[in-house]
């Protein structure tokens, strides 16, 4: 029997000449630093399957499984996956939900994203009225507003929105809630106090890239004019989904709390180190990034290292999901691989 056949005949069998951990092992080789997607886990890849949205029983059950997951996760009743970033969510949810009178709290690079979608609803007419508010001016706010729209976790400045805090003012001026989620899922409690949020596969869910969700109560109130951004052509499934990313977070979710334990001994671990550079206190800093004083520098040529789009002169980011794949393990080695400095 030729080796092409014997491994053939081996796959066949379910055996495997290579070692699937080691395999795993060998390309975590690279300390991300980045706010996603981090390392790789075996469950990525053990959970892909050949797959079609129509037809498949066995996709149809592995989609069930994980969006039934991450409703639990965060409260809410419905939600639509789509093939795409974060950012084609955030657009969807903005294009489909928000309207009237709207309220952007600006937290930094990634709110001002959300004010880019909402003045282009606000061309169509959907959101008759956008006003833009920096976080710091929050206590100010007065009158009535129909929608309130933020960002959660503020990865280009390293800041934990106060989840609680925004409900409280949506409540007091009368508005719902729509909010950033894509760097706080997974990570931080509380999503359920927002209306409506959007996020992707990868950073706090630890998944691959390729997928992005909104997850929602009730039905949206924009009949959207353009196909792809209508959000019932991807809840109802009307094009490709992201067939191959939701089943790699198929077995991830199972074990999702040993995931996020790692980034916060991560965390922890780097906060301790560099205590002398921190910029936020405690209570502003998100579980997913940090922001310090100085510049960080690689120690060896397998770091790979956050670049925020827009950022502070004279700070950094770094993140704490790289070393997801040790799960509870994680000791936060990953950070003996850089130095800061002024």
């Amino acid at each position: 029997m030729s080796s092409a056949t014997m491994n053939a005949k081996n796959e066949a069998d379910g055996h495997h000449s290579f070692d699937l951990h080691s395999v795993v092992a060998i390309k975590n080789r690279k300390a991300i630093l980045t706010p996603g997607p981090g390392s790789l886990l075996p469950e990525n890849l053990l959970g892909i399957v050949p797959c079609f949205g129509r037809g498949d029983p066995e996709y149809q059950a592995i989609e069930t499984r994980v969006l039934t997951s991450l409703r639990r996760m965060t409260g809410h009743e419905r939600i639509a996956r789509m093939q795409g970033s974060a950012s084609l969510a955030l657009e969807i949810a903005i294009r489909n939900f928000v309207v009237g009178h709207t309220l952007l709290i600006d937290t930094g690079y990634y709110a001002q994203r959300l004010a880019g979608f909402c003045r282009s609803a606000l061309s169509h007419g959907a959101i008759s009225s956008l006003d833009v508010v920096p976080l710091s001016a929050r206590e100010s706010v007065d009158g009535h507003y129909d929608w309130i729209v933020t960002v959660f976790t503020e990865t280009s400045t390293g800041l934990l929105n106060d989840i609680r805090n925004m409900r409280a003012l949506a409540e007091r001026v009368g508005a719902r809630l729509m909010v950033d989620a894509t760097g706080s899922i997974g990570l931080e409690d509380g999503h359920e106090l927002a209306d409506v949020i959007a996020y992707s596969s990868c950073k706090g869910l630890f998944g691959l890239t390729g997928a992005s969700f909104v997850a929602y109560n009730g039905e949206p109130e924009v009949e959207e004019t353009s196909f792809f951004l209508s959000l019932s052509t991807h809840a109802e499934h009307k094009v490709t989904g992201p067939y191959h990313a939701i089943c790699a977070l198929d077995q991830v979710l199972s074990h999702h709390s040993d995931l996020r334990e790692s980034v916060r001994l991560g965390k922890q671990v780097f906060c301790t180190r560099f205590a002398g550079r921190l910029v936020r206190p405690a209570d502003e800093q998100p579980l997913l990034c940090t922001l310090v004083h100085g510049t960080v520098k690689p120690l060896d040529d397998n770091v790979v290292l956050y670049q925020p789009r827009s950022i502070e002169p004279g700070t950094s980011v770094v993140c704490h999901i790289g070393e997801g794949h040790l799960g509870r393990k994680a000791r936060g080695d990953i950070y003996a691989r850089i130095e800061v400095v002024d």
